[in-house]
């Protein structure tokens, strides 16, 4: 909703019908254009087919967004339902693989495109008890990483978003689980539903620049929505700062 208040025109890309449906509303209300994709992005055809009608819309897809994920089973690893790990996998890191495929070819063939992921929790730390979720997530940093390296040379961006706390459905699943995620895990997610988390305004400010051409220069890597991006906006900072593999404190010998 706020790149469509910036004038993009957007597909929405999900399974669930009623809430894309709700989304499109809500855009078109506010003056925005929107293109209903119903597909499941573990389906690689589904997701290919969608980008084709986009494309038969509008002609061209400038910028992707791999926002589908889910939280997976909570509990310790040994304990959780194997199936509910593997669609978690299949979801978050299977599902922007397939959407990144589905796009690439006519970015490259443009030599223009950006490509914008969503990690999540545990993708640079590690989770506890959100096993799926965090091994899915850092899978999905790395990718985005080689994938950058891939496509350099074609002048395609990619990198990740992480967002921060927002209260979502998954802020009432960790609820729920109560025990099972573990104090700390509860507490915060309380604190979200209080707050309502990170202000989705900062969130759309940072999409909306690596989704631009003033990001240009900046590519596989990690931009938390609580960093001094603006920093490296303006090329004043190193980005190897914004890696799977930061260092946040050297250790003396």
């Amino acid at each position: 909703m706020g790149l469509a208040a910036r004038g993009a025109r957007i597909g929405l890309l999900a399974r669930s019908k009623a809430e894309i449906d709700l989304a499109q509303l809500e855009i078109e209300q506010a003056g925005g254009v929107a293109l209903r994709l119903r597909a499941d992005v573990r389906d690689a055809d589904q997701v290919t087919g969608a980008v084709e009608r986009m494309k038969v819309h509008w002609g061209s897809i400038d910028a992707l967004i791999c926002a589908a994920g889910m939280q997976g089973p909570i509990g310790a690893i040994h304990e959780v339902p194997v199936k509910a790990w593997t669609e978690t996998v299949e979801t978050n890191l299977f599902g922007a693989m397939h959407a990144c495929r589905a796009v690439l070819p006519d970015m490259i063939k443009r030599r223009s495109g950006k490509i914008i992921a969503l990690s999540g929790g545990g993708s640079l730390t590690p989770r506890p008890s959100f096993s799926a979720y965090a091994a899915s997530k850092t899978a999905l940093v790395r990718f985005i990483e080689t994938l950058a390296a891939e496509v350099a040379a074609s002048n395609v961006q990619a990198n990740c978003l992480a967002p921060g706390g927002a209260y979502t459905a998954m802020t009432d699943e960790i609820l729920a689980a109560g025990e099972r995620a573990g104090a700390k895990e509860v507490e915060d997610a309380q604190k979200i539903r209080v707050t309502g988390g990170i202000a989705p305004e900062r969130q759309v400010a940072l999409a909306a620049f690596l989704a631009s051409e003033r990001s240009n220069h900046i590519t596989g890597k990690v931009v938390h929505v609580n960093d001094d991006w603006k920093k490296l906006a303006n090329g004043k900072t190193s980005t190897e700062l914004y890696t799977l593999r930061r260092v946040t404190k050297v250790q003396p010998d």
